[in-house]
């Protein structure tokens, strides 16, 4: 690894954070870019306050750079107007400069009914966020097979993990919750299986993405542990923290209507829940044996999150690996 070259993340999320403190820490200059000007504070990382969106700026700070890795998660209702010309930013800043572009993404371009998902399987989105992924990444493999850019993509399932804040279904609603042996509320149905991809992990994939040329012209899924039920994960956390099973209760469909009709974000929901209502499993054995990338076990996982709630989690081994 080369540890002189430069990298642009835009987002500073809890991906785009720990993608930039792994490369950091590996001997590279790492490059934020926010709106904000927010990101973490490390000697190596520094921090840009700019629209992504803004090609010519992003440019001007790629110049230079071994890889852009696009990070940025912008809220669910603004996604038809804030991803057709961030994505395009994105991929003409790395055109112009001859920068790897790496995007972090989901699997919402896959079929419903296509569990287990692999990274091979054709784009058949059911949604129109997920439409507006595939097309993203269709752009972006079509400069890549015209010689124009280098690129590659990670997908992963719904996170977990710390820092997720009020973003994920496993982040503040619910982790404090299940800490304190306290009944917690999923949408969807709480006892179908459904991978859940950890952060630290999604943030070493991004890693290696960046850095291997291996990965391009194809997207990969993050390593990510067998799939469990929302009832069985939130039983493993409750466990090591000192509890029985937890309670878990579903969100009536009608009430997460009805909170739809006040929040724009919640009323995107909707068009997901099939994510959560049957089997949504993700395959990233590919993954493993082109890098030899593993999922962290469930256990370290579960003590890493709880410690960054302040519960450090007591000496006790999950029951799935």
């Amino acid at each position: 690894m080369n540890n002189s070259t430069t990298h642009v993340i835009v987002g500073a999320g809890p991906i785009g954070s720990g993608t930039a403190l792994r490369l950091a820490a590996a001997g590279h200059s790492v490059v934020i870019v926010t709106r904000s000007g927010s990101g973490p504070d490390h000697a190596s990382i520094e921090l840009v306050a700019a629209d992504a969106a803004d090609q010519a700026r992003l440019t001007d700070i790629a110049v230079g750079a071994e890889t852009i890795y696009n990070c940025a998660n912008p809220p669910y209702h603004r996604w038809a107007t804030d991803w057709p010309p961030l994505a395009a930013s994105l991929l003409g800043a790395a055109e112009t400069t001859g920068a790897r572009l790496v995007t972090m993404s989901n699997l919402y371009m896959y079929a419903a009914d296509s569990s287990p998902m692999r990274a091979t399987d054709p784009l058949d989105p059911p949604s129109k966020k997920g439409a507006i992924r595939a097309q993203m990444w269709r752009d972006a493999l079509g400069a890549h097979e015209a010689g124009r850019v280098r690129v590659t993509e990670a997908r992963a399932s719904d996170y977990f993990g710390p820092g997720l804040g009020q973003n994920g279904h496993f982040g503040d609603r619910v982790m404090p919750k299940l800490i304190a042996g306290k009944a917690v509320s999923v949408i969807g149905r709480s006892d179908v299986p459904h991978s859940w991809s950890y952060v630290g992990d999604v943030c070493d994939m991004l890693v290696v993405l960046g850095t291997d040329d291996l990965a391009l012209g194809r997207a990969w899924h993050v390593p990510t542990q067998p799939p469990m039920s929302a009832q069985e994960l939130a039983d493993e956390v409750s466990r090591i923290a000192g509890h029985g099973s937890a309670t878990v209760k579903t969100i009536p469909s009608l009430l997460l209507a009805l909170a739809g009709v006040f929040s724009k974000p919640i009323r995107e929901i909707g068009e997901m829940l099939y994510q959560f209502t049957a089997p949504f499993e993700l395959d990233s054995s590919e993954t493993t044996a082109t890098f030899g990338l593993e999922a962290t076990p469930l256990s370290a996982q579960i003590d890493a999150t709880m410690t960054a709630y302040g519960e450090p989690a007591p000496q006790v081994t999950a029951s799935v690996a």
